[in-house]
């Protein structure tokens, strides 16, 4: 399988530092954040593409996703939830707008460094934004960012979130199959289908064939923290048999933003169980 780590556990140092100690504990793909402090899209110039592009090239690293889900970068004085606004659902119209053009910069982006794909969310249903509305208001802000990403080679995958109007994979499944773009996918994180009480091989299985790359953590519980692979409850013999089951070709991506205080020593010793857990 193809494993990557991403660079949001090691957003106290830079992107190019990020990618080396990703190499370093021996994966071969690379998962950027486009946000603050690593590709934060208003800031993508030629120059940090450039510099990006070198550096993967140089350390022999692939990218496994874009990733677009929140924008720390975006606020100066920080609302009562800053991790997922602006969304593309939320009550404001310049925020939508302005998160509509943060996807837009992304996706140029990855198509520049060789990404096949960026991932984003929902966003939460704030105050004026009913679950009626909000599937209105989803449909009709991605419309223009699917079409942009089809014509630039770059597939868009959304991930579900404990919390968010797209929180369950069967919510996702129906919009892909309703809106029916061929870009249109997920990023399926499977620690918040344990989260939610979802079958971990069941998610793998609903998804088959438009999950455009793999978040993976463990997870103790059902409680939303992410933890080092191996080290938690999550059912890794069965998420094995399902991505097998399901001829998955595609990255696995460690996301572990919940390990900035030793983001080195939690990729070393993720590599080291998943690079096991998938030749087993």
């Amino acid at each position: 399988m193809n494993l990557a780590f991403s660079t949001n556990a090691f957003t106290r140092f830079s992107l190019g530092e990020a990618m080396r100690a990703i190499r370093e504990a021996g994966f071969e793909g690379v998962e950027i954040l486009a946000d603050s402090p690593h590709a934060y899209p208003p800031t993508i110039d030629a120059a940090l593409t450039a510099r990006v592009a070198g550096d993967l090239a140089s350390l022999g690293l692939s990218v496994s996703n874009v990733n677009a889900n929140c924008s720390f970068g975006y606020w100066k004085d920080a609302p009562p939830e800053p991790y997922f606004e602006p969304s593309l659902i939320s009550p404001n119209p310049r925020h939508r707008a302005d998160r509509a053009a943060m996807i837009l910069r992304t996706i140029a982006f990855a198509r520049d460094i060789g990404a096949a794909n960026i991932s984003i969310t929902s966003g939460r249903m704030l105050g004026g934004m009913p679950p009626d509305k909000a599937a209105k208001q989803l449909r009709e802000s991605l419309l223009p960012i699917l079409d942009e990403a089809d014509r630039m080679g770059v597939d868009v995958g959304i991930e579900c979130e404990p919390g968010l109007f797209l929180e369950y994979a069967q919510e996702l499944r129906e919009l892909i199959d309703s809106m029916a773009h061929p870009r249109l996918g997920a990023n399926l994180d499977i620690g918040h289908s344990q989260v939610l009480g979802e079958s971990v091989s069941g998610v793998v299985e609903l998804l088959a064939g438009r999950t455009w790359n793999l978040h993976v953590e463990d997870i103790p519980g059902r409680k939303h923290y992410h933890m080092i692979p191996g080290e938690g409850t999550l059912d890794w013999p069965g998420l094995r048999a399902a991505l097998r089951k399901t001829g998955y070709r595609r990255w696995l991506t460690v996301e572990l933003y919940t390990h900035t205080d030793s983001p080195s020593e939690a990729a070393r010793r993720s590599f080291a169980f998943l690079s096991a857990w998938s030749k087993a």
